[in-house]
């Protein structure tokens, strides 16, 4: 740990300025990113005495080597430049309020001819539209199914629609009035995307329209003595209205709001948003964070405008057709508390949204009620995820700190890489790299490697390859750089380099054979300030290199708990990556053959047709109609294809 006072920048030297500063660890990885009104009190805040400071900030500053900051004009350039660099940096004690993958939202495919809704979890997409987050996967299950019945969309997979479309007969939804049936004709695509536009334009918030329209419709249905077509309508009327009633009506009519509150403590802090939209609360968010510095709530409110809805613009920007609660800026904000740099907030969420946007705390009302409840539901995940997360700070600490004991390591290894190889009888051999700081994994730096010469002599050999090359790697991005002030960056992008960093600990999985390979190789480069260890599967037995005998930790140790869940993301993203060239050898290999077809078309069939399963149960005029692929093409592939599929049978039955 580096003393805070070593770096310290020279009295008189930090200006009197608004800016955005940077603090960088040894390697000149950027640890830490914040902005300031004045960067001179800001800064000298954090070189105060130690015993003083937050325990997170003790430790950033501690961390830290240097520390560097720009001069900017107005506190709007600063809260733009800070968010650029913390999304840049990706800095690990800056708080990230990054969608959770898992929350999930109401999908609707604009995009493909008979577009369909459906609860989908993952990254946003072009031309799809979503409606959501929601709190429960069954909360969307329960809304669409009574949606159904009056907007009776599709909702089977692609491949369920094909199937049907083959058969000419609609599945149990059709027969129930529940989906439309355009697999079978009942509906043309123009009839159907009006039906989904109607879905969207109701969950959008415009369901006075439905409402009115539907009892119209019933009405003159009585009037004309249809009897059972209005009592079908009234039904349809109750299912809207009953839909209607799950999103409570919270608000006035056009009211376009997003509602933040927070609990937190010392250490850490829980933020919940709800999503009004047309009056109606339409989604809602939440996370539980680190506090990096002592934050009051104000404070906290600023760091989390500032990150949340840069995200969501960056989101909306890169995924056209997106629709995420109406929109990523609501011309409201209701918070807790106002910021000390609320008027630049607001002119900077005005310019995110091209509209002025409203930041205040609510007094009184519906409002004041509703903040009142955000306000209780982020108080009760604080306290779930306090009884759920209690021991695990401790316990990683207790990991790190017992392996730094069990091992003899001069320090806790914070940072830890994992290699793992994967293959099948020694063909298609790959590797992983998994990283590990502070306990905890960091996808990012995961690294997936191909064996090239050592592919046909075993384990240790591909173990032996894949250290070279990630550690001579690691010697040529931190000494080519030399000359810079900062040889673990690219002078052109001014990021880290992919392998700049070393680990404390390099576990390889295998037994003494693979840990001595790793670790001979390291002395071949001459690196002597990484240790080694290998993880056996069978027993669990850690393994020093050039030792008779392993060290063996107790089944319930956390060192061990770390040690197998570091082997095992290694070896899962191994699989991952093994089975991708496995399945693209093998699908590409029975097309080789096929004269006249390039790499591009291959692609595109297998694309079209999901699987070389269903391309080879096509006919030639499915095959044609690939566009890239003509007749004689078509009829070629046909061809290899089932004259393959002929042989295969044949050896099969002698």
């Amino acid at each position: 740990m580096a003393d805070p006072s070593t770096y310290r920048p020279a009295p008189g030297s930090i200006p009197d300025a608004p800016g955005v500063y940077k603090f960088r660890d040894a390697s000149s990885r950027v640890v830490y990113v914040g902005k300031a009104k004045s960067l001179r009190s800001r800064l000298n805040s954090y070189f105060a005495d130690l015993s003083g400071l937050h325990p997170r900030t003790r430790q950033m500053v501690s961390t830290a080597a240097s520390v560097e900051w720009t001069v900017v004009s107005t506190e709007v350039e600063a809260l733009q430049l800070e968010y650029n660099w913390i999304k840049e940096f990706d800095p690990r004690f800056n708080v990230r309020y990054r969608d959770d993958k898992s929350y999930p939202v109401l999908a609707v495919t604009l995009h493909e001819e008979f577009p369909r809704p459906h609860v989908y979890r993952g990254p946003r997409r072009a031309g799809v539209r979503y409606f959501g987050p929601y709190s429960h996967a069954w909360a969307i299950r329960e809304t669409l199914d009574l949606l159904l019945r009056v907007f009776p969309a599709r909702t089977c997979s692609n491949s369920v629609f094909k199937r049907h479309t083959q058969i000419g007969r609609p599945c149990l939804l059709g027969y129930i009035e529940k989906c439309s049936a355009p697999c079978v004709g009942r509906v043309n695509a123009e009839q159907h995307r009006q039906i989904v536009d109607d879905f969207c334009e109701f969950l959008a918030g415009r369901t006075d329209v439905m409402v009115r329209r539907l009892e119209r419709a019933m009405a003159e249905a009585s009037e004309q003595l249809e009897f059972e077509r209005a009592a079908r309508l009234r039904d349809d009327l109750g299912a809207l209205r009953r839909a209607m009633e799950k999103q409570a009506v919270v608000l006035g009519d056009g009211t376009d709001a997003d509602v933040v509150a927070f609990a937190h403590d010392e250490l850490e802090a829980a933020v919940q948003v709800f999503h009004v939209r047309g009056g109606r609360v339409r989604g809602q968010r939440g996370w539980v964070v680190e506090k990096v510095e002592d934050m009051d709530e104000a404070a906290l409110v600023a760091q989390f405008l500032s990150q949340f809805y840069g995200e969501q613009v960056d989101v909306a920007a890169h995924t056209e057709g997106t629709d995420v609660s109406g929109g990523p800026v609501p011309k409201e904000v209701l918070v807790p508390a106002l910021p000390e740099d609320a008027d630049a907030l607001t002119e900077w969420l005005s310019g995110l949204r091209g509209a002025r946007v409203r930041l205040r705390v609510a007094q009184r009302g519906d409002k004041r009620a509703l903040a009142d409840t955000v306000a209780r539901n982020a108080g009760e995940a604080f306290a779930q995820h306090k009884l759920r997360r209690a021991g695990d700070l401790t316990a990683r600490s207790a990991a790190l700190q017992e392996l730094q004991e069990q091992l003899g390591l001069d320090t806790a290894p914070l940072r830890i890489e994992c290699v793992d190889i994967s293959h099948i009888q020694g063909s298609d051999v790959v590797a992983s790299l998994a990283v590990f700081e502070d306990g905890l994994p960091r996808k990012s730096e995961y690294r997936r490697f191909e064996i090239r010469d050592a592919a046909t002599e075993g384990d240790v050999a591909s173990i032996a390859e894949v250290i070279r090359r990630r550690f001579s790697r690691y010697l040529k991005e931190t000494s080519s750089g030399e000359e810079a002030e900062r040889p673990g960056l690219d002078p052109e992008t001014g990021r880290p380099r992919k392998f700049a960093y070393p680990p404390n600990l390099l576990v390889v999985d295998g037994a003494g054979p693979q840990a001595t390979a790793a670790a001979d190789v390291l002395a071949e480069l001459g690196i002597t300030d990484v240790a080694v260890v290998g993880l056996a599967k069978r027993l669990e037995e850690v393994w020093p290199p050039a030792e008779e005998y392993p060290v063996v930790l107790p089944r319930t140790s956390e060192a061990l708990y770390l040690l197998q869940r570091v082997r095992d993301e290694a070896h899962r993203f191994a699989i991952r990556y093994h089975r991708q060239k496995r399945s693209k050898r093998m699908t590409t290999s029975q097309l080789d053959n096929v004269p006249g077809l390039g790499q591009a078309r291959k692609n595109a069939l297998i694309k079209h047709f999901g699987s070389l399963r269903r391309l080879k149960q096509a006919s030639v005029d499915e095959i044609s109609g690939v566009p890239g692929v003509g007749r004689r093409t078509a009829e070629a592939v046909h061809a290899a294809l089932v004259g393959e599929r002929s042989n295969s049978g044949g050896k099969s039955e002698s």
